[in-house]
């Protein structure tokens, strides 16, 4: 079944008069044309995908305007760059700083080479590297989300609605177009081009889809294990949902185990320095499969109940994969980040069936066009406009900046004159960046302890986030010995800051009782920091 409202294929002046065939009822809607494939973008899809890249473009342009320095961190993985580049580029076991014993370096890791060598060669900072390269990557992944909607639903309009609706969404944007998005960004770019490619390979069954494919999930395997889960799910469901056949699961292992081949060389590494338990240690951390039944239950299901509906009645008017991959993408993976890339999709397509069906056959293809066109010039400024409003907002940003002026001032004097082997506990999410930017290690912290194991890293995580909120010096004793830690010194910041992206203020009650303490030492202040050091007997 096709739901079609400007189709990709050549009509005839007569179409809209005819009565449209019907596939088989759950059948997958067989919509992408060979002209189609063989083009992959042609002269129309050019006018329709223009305005999805503007939006893009001025949501990236919106983010660099209200960010001075980058929304969340990337500080562990501007040191996994560095230390590639210190060990001649050859893969380390250990990165330093993040907490006394360092972090295993067990993730994938294409992108932090990537990193390695464009600041090797440019010299281009940690906060520049990490402010400007993952908007680029947010552009260019609405090109396979534009190209997938398209031969899905066989309609350039609806993949210009989808994509500018995914452009804008903020849910999806904060965590590809931040800091850590040096790596999420490429990730769910790679593993969009693979479904897409993917989807015309269980179609057509073509070598040159095969071959893509394979490239396509192996650069999602070397970049990041989450995305990795997103698209072998997709995978199979696309397989039972378009092929169901021997040749078609062979072509699917044939992407599958040449993919895991092919990077060898890092997994085969990464299990002779730490075991094979190291993978386990950390998806415990971060759901597994079936996780995402927690986050629409605990969180999500206002959200989530609007797409639900339209995949439940897409289900019942015939489709079978966009409702199934939303049900997929919202329980089977935990980030909620890929219900809300697929969910859009799903409203869009729900949409468009709705209106095609409550519609006259012979109006509603002519209809359709201006009425996307209205909701572009609508949905586009309305979602850059609650973007920039968001952006703006100091405490209720969803992409708040871990670091300011006050703390890089703070961090430089903590590299100069402070001890190499000195030790910090740093309250708050300045934590991330600060030993990448100091090479001073912190005690406290869970960023890269998911891959020594479970236990350990939600012990870090609870003492980072309850010590980040004292403000009392009893907590904080408290905190440090529950967790062990001995600090040299202790980072606190004044005012507005966050913990785990959740803003906070500490009003200088911590402040005064530690300079009151025989315990702690002021030793540098600024408009938004003081650092104690924590006196010897």
């Amino acid at each position: 079944m096709t739901d079609s409202t400007e189709s990709t294929g050549q009509e005839s002046s007569t179409a809209a008069s005819e009565t449209p065939k019907r596939t088989a009822r759950f059948a997958w809607p067989a919509t992408a044309t060979k002209r189609d494939e063989e083009t992959l973008l042609g002269t129309a899809d050019a006018v329709w995908l223009a305005p999805v890249l503007a939006v893009g473009t001025a949501v990236y342009l919106l983010y660099l305007a209200t960010h001075q320095y980058p929304a969340f961190g990337a500080g562990l993985y501007m040191l996994i760059a560095e230390e590639i580049v210190g060990h001649g580029y050859a893969l380390p076991e250990w990165i330093p700083y993040y907490t006394a014993r360092g972090v295993p370096f067990a993730y994938p890791p294409l992108m932090f080479y990537v990193a390695a060598v464009i600041t090797d060669l440019t010299g281009v900072d940690p906060f520049t590297y990490s402010r400007f390269l993952p908007g680029l990557v947010t552009i260019a992944y609405l090109v396979p989300v534009y190209l997938l909607v398209r031969d899905l639903q066989g309609s350039r309009a609806q993949a210009t609605a989808a994509a500018t609706l995914i452009a804008v969404n903020p849910q999806i944007l904060k965590w590809h177009i931040s800091a850590g998005g040096i790596v999420r960004a490429p990730a769910v770019l790679f593993a969009l081009c693979g479904i897409y490619t993917g989807y015309h390979m269980f179609r057509s069954g073509e070598r040159r889809w095969v071959v893509a494919s394979l490239g396509f999930f192996l650069l999602t395997v070397l970049t990041h294990p989450t995305y990795t889960l997103f698209f072998v799910l997709t995978y199979l469901l696309t397989w039972l949902t378009l092929d169901r056949s021997v040749a078609g699961l062979l072509r699917g292992a044939v992407v599958g185990v040449g993919a895991v081949i092919l990077a060898a060389p890092w997994w085969i590494h990464v299990v002779s320095s730490f075991g094979p338990t190291v993978f386990f240690a950390a998806s415990g951390t971060h759901g597994g499969i079936g996780g995402g039944l927690y986050e629409f239950v605990s969180g999500l299901f206002p959200w989530a109940i609007v797409p639900l509906l339209g995949a439940v009645y897409l289900l019942v008017s015939g489709h079978v994969f966009l409702p199934l991959w939303y049900l997929v993408a919202e329980f089977a993976v935990r980030q909620s980040r890929f219900a809300y890339l697929v969910g859009l999709i799903v409203i869009v397509a729900a949409a468009v069936e709705l209106g095609r069906r409550r519609l006259p056959r012979t109006v509603a293809p002519r209809r359709f066009a201006p009425v996307f066109v209205a909701f572009l010039l609508v949905a586009a400024p309305a979602g850059i406009g609650y973007l920039a409003y968001d952006m703006t907002d100091e405490v209720g940003t969803e992409t708040p900046s871990f670091v300011d002026e006050e703390d890089v001032e703070a961090m430089e004097w903590a590299a100069s004159q402070t001890r190499p082997d000195a030790t910090f506990v740093v309250m708050g999410d300045a934590a991330e960046w600060f030993p990448a930017i100091t090479h001073r290690t912190i005690l406290i912290g869970p960023w890269g302890v998911e891959w020594v194991s479970s236990e350990a890293y939600y012990d870090q995580l609870d003492a980072y986030t309850n010590i980040s909120a004292c403000s009392a010096e009893s907590c904080v004793n408290r905190w440090l010995a529950e967790s062990g830690s001995d600090p040299d010194y202790l980072y606190v910041p004044r005012g507005g800051y966050t913990i785990r992206g959740d803003y906070e203020v500490q009003y200088g009650s911590l402040e005064r009782a530690l300079r009151l303490s025989d315990r702690y030492e002021q030793v540098f202040a600024n408009d938004g920091v003081v650092i104690f050091r924590v006196k010897r007997d």
